[in-house]
């Protein structure tokens, strides 16, 4: 039998792929590490949490009508007879931690990160797969609409980090789940004369969940909703004044932004701010990652009145998106710096080699050697694949003087030194 990955689900791999050089370890490890340093200079903390949670979890947050809850979660019932869901998105799950660790009434602001796998069982397609990671952060405690540019900014700053410099912030308010009452009504009278004209997708979404109408990239939809009412002109005084000071602090900031009226949220939870970073040079793939404010997200979980603000992004689509741009991440790290070559008696030479091996890592030094007893040209051949850039040479001769040689795979030059000095020489070198 051939076993092969599920649909629409992929290996990241130890050695970059020759078509989709994204699918490297090295690479995810870059970027990971690279949202971890801004988090931490932000003042936010790591949480994970299991890829397993009640399925209530989500139906109750995300909204029965939207096409996560409806189509997409990977449910099942377990041998205790309990419904389990593969999370979906990671902000309830965090939620859902937040409550049962009692955090908030520990941490009166709470600011989070994390790093996790999320299932949809969606119609994959590149960058869109049934199993992603998902890079987010989550702030509970305040209402401050200085928080809101806070979490952005952080956004923005992460992608700035990686080298993507053409940025454009897109946001919108989306009010509070009261206000949007009134607009999905209106909303709804003003798309129902044309309502045949829609597509499938459209008029599912019209009675379904009308505010989702607006999130679409169907050309004719778009443009049956050209004239739509906008959100904005139904905000509460509230919701308005809010948006008005984000707008005011993004300023400040010196951040150039968009008021988009079709940027909605998909989830019932979102309140207030929703916003979207797009690269300028990507087409239209162009979504780097976007978030928003969910003031009732915590009550909703029976947490009480905590307001809340996050994001999240696709570790795949920011990976095919540095591709895209040309962005090379720098993946040295897996290189070892030394690889040992042994030639003649294996009796002689291989306790030695081991032992060296032993010494060099102790000292902090990455380094290799071959195990298969090949020829020196093999050997030196792994070497070169390896990216080692020092091989060091030891046969019966150099053995029976206690010296070995040290090649410089950079410059090719080589030269005689003692064994007992070599893990020296490479910190030396390695410290530079």
């Amino acid at each position: 039998m051939k076993y092969t990955a599920p649909p629409y689900t992929y290996d990241v791999l130890p050695f970059p792929p020759v078509k989709e050089a994204w699918l490297h370890t090295a690479r995810w490890r870059y970027v990971e590490n690279v949202f971890r340093e801004v988090c931490r200079k932000y003042g936010y903390r790591e949480i994970r949490t299991p890829i397993l949670e009640q399925t209530e979890l989500f139906t109750r947050s995300i909204g029965e009508a939207t096409d996560i809850v409806s189509k997409e979660m990977f449910t099942f019932t377990d041998r205790g007879d309990r419904s389990l869901t593969l999370k979906p998105e990671g902000t309830a799950p965090v939620v859902r931690a937040c409550i049962e660790r009692k955090l908030f009434a520990e941490h009166p602001l709470l600011k989070l990160y994390y790093i996790g796998q999320n299932f949809r069982y969606e119609r994959g397609q590149r960058g869109r797969y049934r199993q992603h990671q998902q890079l987010g952060v989550e702030v509970f405690g305040a209402v401050d609409p200085a928080l809101d540019a806070e979490v952005i900014l952080l956004a923005m700053d992460f992608y700035r980090e990686l080298g993507v410099i053409d940025q454009e912030l897109h946001i919108n308010s989306v009010g509070t789940p009261e206000s949007r009452v009134t607009f999905k009504q209106a909303l709804k009278d003003y798309a129902r004369p044309f309502l045949a004209e829609l597509s499938g997708e459209g008029q599912g979404r019209f009675e379904m969940n009308p505010l989702r109408m607006l999130d679409t990239k169907n050309e004719n939809d778009l443009r049956l909703l050209a004239d739509a009412p906008r959100l904005v002109d139904f905000l509460d005084p509230e919701s308005a004044e809010h948006f008005e000071k984000l707008q005011s602090y993004l300023t400040s900031a010196g951040v150039p932004y968009v008021v988009d009226h079709r940027l909605v949220r998909g989830f019932d939870y979102y309140t207030k701010t929703a916003f979207e970073i797009v690269g300028n040079s990507l087409g239209s793939q162009n979504a780097l990652g976007g978030g928003g404010r969910y003031d009732g997200l915590v009550d909703e979980c029976g947490g009480g009145h905590v307001p809340g603000i996050g994001f999240g992004l696709g570790m795949e689509r920011c990976l095919i998106t540095l591709d895209a741009l040309g962005i090379d991440l720098p993946t040295a790290d897996e290189r070892p710096l030394a690889f040992i070559i042994t030639l003649g008696d294996e009796n002689l030479v291989r306790p030695i080699a081991v032992k060296l091996l032993t010494k060099l890592r102790a000292a902090g030094i990455s380094c290799d050697m071959d195990y298969k007893s090949r020829k020196f040209g093999h050997q030196a051949k792994r070497a070169d694949d390896l990216g080692a850039r020092f091989t060091l040479i030891l046969g019966d001769e150099e053995a029976q003087r206690g010296v070995i040689q040290l090649r410089d795979q950079s410059s090719k030059e080589q030269r005689e030194i003692a064994i007992d000095l070599a893990a020296a020489e490479l910190v030396l070198f390695s410290h530079g």
